[in-house]
């Protein structure tokens, strides 16, 4: 009995730090955190009823990530990223998310346009009730919704990572831009994809997903 208790232990601990760090990575990437914002070991432990060893771990994986900052003195935050680093990051999204799209395109039929109309009419709601996570998390459920028919998981994992690191910067971004209409570039995506339009697509995308990021590194 003591041996069979012994073996469950490393996969009760490795399951609660799965499940913290799970729920940690969705809250930054949904700029539920803003920027700068510090976390530590105890409070995760108490909200998530969870030891040091899961929370310990959980920020780990996310400060390996870049959604997390560790300074030297050791205190955990979330990113402030610098005008450099902002830029560096959109000029990636631009990169990836320009090549999944191009990727997708051959396999965007009906039932995928459909489904990102319906969920650009959920941003369009988000962006009237000034709802800021709902808005970050449809808005990203958009593009990942086109980027899975691109059937490139090592490009999307990429994609998610540089998600993560922007979460909290989005959040920054959405409270400065006091968006009034869901963004532009969607409907151009949208009817590209209809189109079969592969130049538009590209160009939608990149504009997308530089454009607000460009307006807060001004």
């Amino acid at each position: 009995m003591g041996v069979m208790l012994m073996n469950t232990r490393p996969a009760d601990t490795s399951a609660a730090h799965d499940r913290v760090y799970r729920a940690l990575r969705t809250r930054i990437m949904h700029g539920e955190m803003a920027p700068g914002q510090a976390l530590t070991l105890r409070g995760i432990g108490k909200e998530f009823d969870v030891s040091m060893t899961p929370a310990r771990e959980a920020v780990r994986r996310l400060v390996a990530e870049g959604a997390l900052f560790l300074s030297s003195s050791g205190r955990v935050s979330t990113p402030e990223l610098s005008n450099e680093r902002i830029e560096e990051l959109a000029a990636l999204r631009a990169l990836i998310e320009v090549e999944l799209a191009s990727r997708a395109l051959p396999r965007a039929h009906i039932a995928l346009i459909e489904r990102l109309q319906t969920i650009n009419a959920n941003i369009a709601e988000a962006v009237a009730q000034r709802d800021a996570v709902t808005y970050i998390r449809t808005n990203l459920e958009f593009h990942r919704t086109l980027y899975l028919r691109a059937q490139a998981p090592a490009m999307l994992a990429m994609a998610e990572t540089v998600w993560l690191q922007l979460g909290p910067t989005m959040r920054a971004l959405y409270g400065r831009l006091r968006r009034t209409e869901p963004p532009q570039f969607h409907r151009m995506i949208i009817a590209a994809l209809k189109a079969g339009d592969e130049p538009g697509l590209r160009l939608a995308v990149r504009s997308d997903v530089t454009q607000g990021l460009k307006m807060l590194a001004a």
